[in-house]
Order: C-alpha cells, then sequence, then structure tokens
C-alpha cells in the first residue's frame, strides 16, 4: 500500500515507509504521539512538538502523499483511504501506548484512525485522542471548498491565516501546493459520518477562540463519541491557533497523557496539571 519511493525521506521510520516522520528518535518512550496534519499541509508542521514534549514522548507525523518529498505519489483523495494507509503504518509501532493528535482535517483522519486501531487491535487500544481546528464528525459540514477557482482557493487560505503570505504571493510554489491543499479540501468535503460504538479513550478538543469555523456547540459534540472523559481548551486566536500556542498546547498534550506516561513510566516525572475550561 505505501508505493516504492525512490529513497528514505528526512525523518522517516525507514526505507519503504514514508507515511511517518520520526524526527527525533525516543530510546525508550512511555507513549508515542501520532500527529496528522491540516488540509494542504505536512509532517513539518509537527517540527515544534518534538522539541516541545518531553523525553518520555515520542511523536509520529504523518506524511501524507502528494506533497513536499512525496510530491510525485498520487493524491489519497478519502478520509477512508488515508485511515487505511496510516492503520497500516503504525502496526510497528504500537508496542507502546499511543496517542493522536489531529489538526483540521487531521482531526478527522486522527479520530476514524483511532476507532480502526480500536477495532483492529483492541489489545493496543488509542491512550487519547487530541482533536483541534474541528467541529465533530456529527456536524453536518456543507463545504465547497474544494471546488474553488484557484484564485478563490488562494483567497480562502489567505482568510485562514495559516499559510506564510510570501507563500501565497509566489505563483510557482502555489502552482506545486495547490493541487494537495485541494485534494485535501475534497477529502474533507466528501467524508460521510458514520455511526459506531463511542471510542473508550479519552478525547481533548482544541480549538482558536476566534475561529468561525468552530462554533462552540460543534466543537462540544465531540463528547458524545467517547465513553471516556472529554476535556475542552480555547486558546486565542484563529483556526491556525497552534502555531503561535505550540509550547501551550504541547503543556496540554502532557497534562492529558501524564497518567499514561505514569503508568508505563513509573519513574517519569508527573505532569503540571492544566485545568480544562469550556470553549467560548
Amino acid at each position: 500500500m505505501n508505493g516504492r519511493p525512490a529513497a528514505t525521506a528526512p525523518g522517516s521510520t525507514g526505507a519503504g515507509d514514508l507515511w511517518l516522520r520520526r524526527y527525533r528518535p525516543v530510546v525508550d518512550p512511555a507513549l508515542r504521539l501520532v500527529c496528522l496534519p491540516h488540509a494542504g499541509g505536512g509532517a513539518s508542521a509537527f517540527l515544534p512538538f518534538t522539541h516541545l514534549l518531553p523525553d518520555s514522548v515520542e511523536v509520529l507525523a504523518v506524511q501524507y502523499p502528494g506533497r513536499q518529498d512525496r510530491r510525485l505519489e498520487p493524491f489519497v483523495d478519502t478520509v477512508d483511504g488515508l485511515v487505511a494507509h496510516i492503520a497500516e503504518a503504525l502496526e510497528p509501532w504500537l508496542d507502546r501506548p499511543v496517542a493522536l493528535f489531529g489538526h483540521s482535517l487531521g482531526s478527522l483522519v486522527a479520530f476514524e484512525t483511532a476507532r480502526r486501531l480500536e477495532k483492529q487491535a483492541p489489545g493496543n487500544r488509542p491512550a487519547h485522542l487530541f482533536v483541534s481546528g474541528r467541529v465533530a464528525p456529527t456536524v453536518v459540514q456543507r463545504t465547497t471548498t474544494h471546488l474553488l477557482s484557484d484564485d478563490q482557493l488562494v483567497a480562502k487560505l489567505a482568510e485562514l491565516q495559516g499559510t506564510d503570505p510570501r507563500v501565497l504571493a509566489d505563483q510557482e510554489v502555489l502552482r506545486l501546493a495547490l493541487p494537495a491543499i485541494r485534494n485535501d479540501y475534497r477529502a474533507a468535503a466528501t467524508y460521510i459520518w458514520r455511526p459506531g460504538a463511542p471510542l473508550a479513550c479519552p478525547i481533548t478538543v482544541l480549538t482558536g477562540s476566534e475561529d468561525p469555523h468552530v462554533p462552540a456547540e460543534g466543537a462540544r459534540a465531540w463528547h458524545r463519541l467517547t465513553a471516556g472523559k472529554t476535556a475542552f481548551h480555547s486558546f486565542p486566536g484563529g483556526h491556525f491557533y497552534l502555531t503561535e500556542h505550540a509550547e501551550a498546547v504541547c503543556r496540554t498534550i502532557q497534562a492529558a497523557t501524564g497518567p499514561v506516561v505514569q503508568r508505563s513510566h513509573p519513574s517519569s516525572p508527573p505532569s503540571a496539571p492544566v485545568q480544562p475550561r469550556e470553549c467560548s
């Protein structure tokens, strides 16, 4: 399923597997955090996490095909297709507790990956699910962003304030980047929610206080998708709040996964508590 890449990418987990990036290997991690990027995004978006999280946590960042070092590979244009590849790529890494963190499109992919892992590997269920910048999949969102013209799509990206303005002004870079962005918006738009058993793991919901795409009601709806606890954290900023608040986000991750780390590595120092607060 992984295709035949010409060479091992920087940070990849091994030749022949370009789905996962392991930028800072940890010899004996207590927890692995699998990070899934937004539409048009790449694994490198989570490089800050590798430096901000403690040594007990190893970050595995997912690289979707059709961008960056995988730009010559065909796109995967459905959430289900992405989940199938990612779940397969994760199989060798389930010897430790695993948590998933997704932003925007990545939240949908992370949620469906968690569902699949709970079915396929019940003995290695995800320990925690972090969903960022996305309403619950039970909330219907009608979007046709993938059908916009190139100029309209660029305007949409500028509105979200997650792309460097210099990139949006560079026609050559845009020519290379827009197909991946459009593909990922198509994957999100064609996603269909299928009812099923709630997850066993806790869910932490993270939002930007000024993100017009994630109203409070839509964020709170995530609590219906788990039999575990749900915590809500709102950070100043818009859809890409986590770029500015990476340190605070990592503190939230560390606090939420602290009990898992302690069970796996009792000698690890406990995390400082972070008090959840409702989305506003």
